[in-house]
Parts: C-alpha cells; structure tokens; sequence
C-alpha cells in the first residue's frame, strides 16, 4: 500500500465517503444477497443466468467497497482556516474571467472525490483546477480544455 496517493477532503467529504461505504456494506449488500438466493432457489446452477449476474454484481460491490476502503485510509483532512487565500491551492474558490468573452465564474479547487461541477467544484486534476493551482490574483492562464485553449485570468481568491 505504500504507492497509495493521499487523498484530501473536508469533513464533509470523508463523511459522504464513509456514508457511501456504509450504505454498500449494508443495504447493498443485502439486496444482493438476497438476489443470490432467489437465483439459487430456481434450481440448477450451471444454466441459471440470474445467479451469475448476482454473484458478477457481487463481486463488483466488493471490488467498490476495497476501493473506497483504500481511498479513506489514505484520507487527509483539510482545515480550511488554514488556506493561504493569497494563492489557488486546494479548497480556495476562485473567482475567474474569459479574457475572450470577458464572462465570469467562479469555482471552489477540491479533490477528484468532491468535485461536483454543477456546484462550482472542480477537481485540482482537471485541466482548470490544475491550470490554477498556485496562481495569484492578476495572473493570467492558457489552459487546454477539451474545446480548445481557454486563457483565465484570475479575479479573486479566498478560503473555500
């Protein structure tokens, strides 16, 4: 496991990633626990198309569930009182402008676990997260995004 990447999270965070590894230990669990033994109650095993895709469907919970269980052990909190709002580092929101269109948006840098983009929270390993990763209000960005290169220049910059 010494090759795990760390991952940082809010509070918030951690607790959707314990709450989504609670509800496939569970609930999920359970459904399809009890889809396997349906499966097994119609008889013959060796041509029963129901079993299989249960226990496949299993196997993929399972495989989820060690990967989440991964991705929390290597979890590192993030205090926001402690972001220097000088610089876009993870958990800073960051107001930006096209220079080509001279719109405006502003976005909050967090992880790839967090990231939800129709809430303004884009990851720092996307292109624009990555892009503004430790830039300073004036600077200007070239970043590459799937429609072509879009130049950013940075507005603002405060704590998440």
């Amino acid at each position: 496991m010494s090759d795990q990447k760390t991952t940082y999270l809010t509070e918030e965070g951690l607790q959707k990633l314990r709450d989504e590894i609670h509800f496939m230990k569970t609930k999920e669990r359970a459904r399809i626990a009890q889809a396997i033994g349906e499966a097994r109650a119609q008889g013959d095993l060796s041509e029963n198309a129901e079993y299989d895709a249960a226990k496949e469907e299993q196997g993929h919970l399972e495989a989820k569930i060690a990967r989440l269980e991964t991705t929390e052990a290597s979890v590192r909190i993030i205090d926001e009182s402690q972001i220097d709002a000088s610089k876009a580092y993870i958990m800073s929101r960051v107001k930006v402008q096209n220079t080509a269109n001279k719109m405006e948006q502003t976005y909050i840098l967090v992880s790839s676990q967090e990231a939800d983009f129709a809430a303004g929270k884009i990851s720092v390993g996307s292109p624009i997260g990555e892009g503004l990763l430790g830039k300073e209000v004036g600077d200007e960005v070239d970043i590459q995004v799937p429609a072509g290169k879009v130049t950013l220049k940075i507005l603002e910059i405060s704590r998440g």
